[in-house]
């Protein structure tokens, strides 16, 4: 796990260098469609990379993206009304059922298909009518890591073909360094917070609420740790019941419209006794952890992902775990 979160700003340079050509012809074709809907369709790390690129997709295009569960084809048999929208569907290894059977039900259905795979020549790439090669490289660690930072980043460069933004472009072109300088940010100081602790929060808010879901299942998965990541705002419902003297929670704000709300979020939260960390300059009372800004509101959460990698991995075996390889756990996990 730690050599390939090391090998994540090479990774996503190699897709920016090499595939941009096979997205930018999928970027065209969603020019041309104007769909009015996009879909999702993924699990797991891949479904946080499809709810990032929903957020990214609604600020940008303005067109509303709504997730489908694979089930809806592959058990129940149902069919969807999506002719003439688009169907994004998501997946490291390209082999699951479920997820295949909902490209291809979708493609049928008249919607125009795209998949995203770490797996060229997959059954999923088959069943699509463009395949997006993610060039991450063979993953062998359970907890994907490198493989969820292309697939967003796939996902932010078909949307700057799509919608024709050169700022986008220019800032993932950027991209590599601001990661690389991610994989330096110790965060190390929340460890102290978690002893004597059995679960946390992480917060986001926007596309950052996508990289607090991320965030919270490799926690779980290289911890043996509780972990549950909520909303900034939803948060301060519910949620807010279970924080006393010393809950950590992790706010991971980025630059951009949500960030001074996300700040005050995480004050709020410290003047109630949390142990609270946040990832911006704003904050008055949480303790601030170092990140890589990237100077582009949709760019900007990923590195925070990629500095939580680096922070989860040292945690799981200072813990005496091996993050490699998790319990009860696979690498790759074919449902129906």
């Amino acid at each position: 796990m730690r050599q390939e979160i090391l090998e994540i700003p090479d990774a996503a340079a190699r897709l920016l260098d090499a595939g941009d050509g096979v997205i930018a012809a999928a970027g065209r074709q969603l020019r041309a469609l104007s769909p009015p809907v996009v879909t999702t369709v993924a699990r797991g790390s891949s479904d946080h990379a499809a709810s990032f690129l929903k957020y990214a997709t609604e600020l940008t295009a303005g067109v509303p993206v709504a997730s489908v569960g694979p089930s809806i084809a592959s058990i129940y048999g149902a069919k969807l009304k999506v002719g003439g929208t688009a169907c994004l569907t998501i997946s490291q290894s390209g082999k699951s059922p479920d997820i295949v059977a909902m490209a291809q039900a979708a493609r049928t259905g008249g919607a125009l298909t795209i998949a995203i795979t770490n797996t060229a020549g997959s059954p999923l790439a088959e069943a699509s009518d463009h395949a997006i090669d993610i060039l991450a490289g063979e993953e062998k660690s359970v907890a994907a890591t490198k493989s969820f930072v292309n697939s967003a980043v796939a996902g932010l460069l078909l949307l700057a073909h799509w919608t024709g933004d050169d700022a986008l472009h220019a800032a993932l072109r950027n991209l590599p360094q601001h990661l690389r300088n991610a994989v330096d940010c110790d965060w190390m100081g929340i460890a102290k917070a978690l002893t004597g602790e059995n679960s946390l929060f992480f917060l986001g808010r926007g596309p950052s609420a996508a990289i607090a879901n991320e965030a919270a299942l490799k926690f779980k998965e290289t911890c043996s740790m509780h972990a549950e990541a909520y909303s900034a705002a939803e948060v301060m419902h519910g949620p807010l019941a279970l924080v006393g003297p010393g809950f950590p929670v992790v706010a991971l704000a980025a630059r951009d419209a949500s960030e001074r709300s996300m700040a005050e979020a995480a004050d709020l939260l410290t003047g109630k006794g949390a142990s609270t960390f946040i990832t911006s300059a704003l904050a008055e009372k949480a303790a601030k952890l170092p990140f890589a800004a990237t100077g582009h509101p949709l760019t900007d959460p990923l590195p925070l992902i990629v500095s939580f990698y680096g922070f989860v991995e040292a945690f799981a075996r200072q813990r005496g775990l091996n993050p490699d390889q998790p319990p009860n756990l696979r690498k790759v996990t074919e449902t129906i």
